[in-house]
């Protein structure tokens, strides 16, 4: 295994050389606009996955990723010559779906304030179903000082107490 450290280089290495091969080398007109968010390679250095976004709809992003799929080789290649590593990482493409992502988790955040603001409005309206103050509270003689609770049944004795 790999030092952590070593992979991670190596794995910012390769978003950068990705990124920037596809900005100039590849050709292809089916490549949209395309960014390069992030690379992850496995601790053995031998499979890199390359996340990527791409602007546009359905279309593009299947004609984008046609694109990749065809430059692999020349990317493959490039990309291990600039590491100098005994072996290629294959590379895979991924598409990165966080404005999805980001759009759904809005969206969840919207009905959670609405459903929040109902509660707060059905809230003002009501009332205690039962006394303001559920709990028993000691009464206080005209002294000032609270009185022992009294139970009805005094007159007779407690378990384990005398008379």
């Amino acid at each position: 295994m790999s030092d952590p450290a070593k992979v991670r280089r190596h794995a910012e290495r390769i978003r950068e050389l990705v990124a920037s091969l596809v900005r100039s080398q590849i050709k292809d007109p089916r490549l949209g606009m395309i960014t390069i968010t992030d690379a992850r390679i496995t601790a053995d250095l031998r499979d890199a996955t390359v996340f990527y976004t791409v602007l546009g709809d359905a279309a593009a992003q299947a004609s984008t990723a046609a694109a990749l799929e065809s430059a692999k080789g020349m990317l493959r290649s490039t990309v291990g010559k600039a590491l100098g590593l005994r072996h290629s990482p294959t590379l895979t493409f991924v598409l990165d779906d966080v404005q999805d992502q980001v759009k759904h988790i809005d969206d969840l955040l919207a009905a959670a304030r609405t459903a929040d603001a109902e509660v707060q409005r059905l809230a003002a309206k009501s009332s205690y179903a039962g006394d303001a103050q559920p709990y028993r509270v000691e009464e206080e003689d005209e002294d000032g000082e609270d009185a022992p609770a009294q139970d009805e049944d005094d007159d007779e004795p407690r378990a384990g107490e005398r008379r």
